[in-house]
């Protein structure tokens, strides 16, 4: 099991940028895949971008263009810069882990078992 710690949450305005990290307390280049996901009041978790081991990045549609995840192994890092930043990203930000091979792509959110507490999002209009 692997404990993960995200930080860099806060409170912006639209348009501001934030970036989100989340420290993995073993190797993580032996994931088969780290995930961001964010969860607002009322709302189901939803997948927000994905890196495969092989290097391979997935971002949701509606923070294409937007987000840009990147993977630091030497740190057991990964990281979520986040830019034009939209009252409709406010939310829980969660960073998750999967050290086994991946059913889908991107993978479920079932398919992750390692998850941590999260970090707050708000951006205000």
């Amino acid at each position: 099991q692997v404990q993960l710690v995200e930080s860099g949450g806060g409170s912006v305005q639209a348009g501001g940028s934030l970036r989100l990290s989340c420290v993995a307390s073993r190797d993580i280049s032996s994931a088969y895949v780290m995930g961001w996901f964010r969860q607002a009041p009322g709302k189901e978790r939803e997948g927000v971008a994905h890196i495969h081991r092989a290097d391979a990045i997935y971002y949701a549609n509606s923070v294409k263009g937007r987000f840009t995840m990147s993977r630091d192994n030497a740190r057991n890092a990964i990281y979520l810069q986040m830019n034009s930043l939209k009252p409709e990203d406010s939310a829980l930000y969660y960073c998750a882990a999967l050290y086994g091979p991946n059913a889908y792509w991107p993978p479920l959110l079932s398919e992750y078992r390692d998850w941590g507490q999260g970090t707050q999002v708000t951006v205000s209009s």
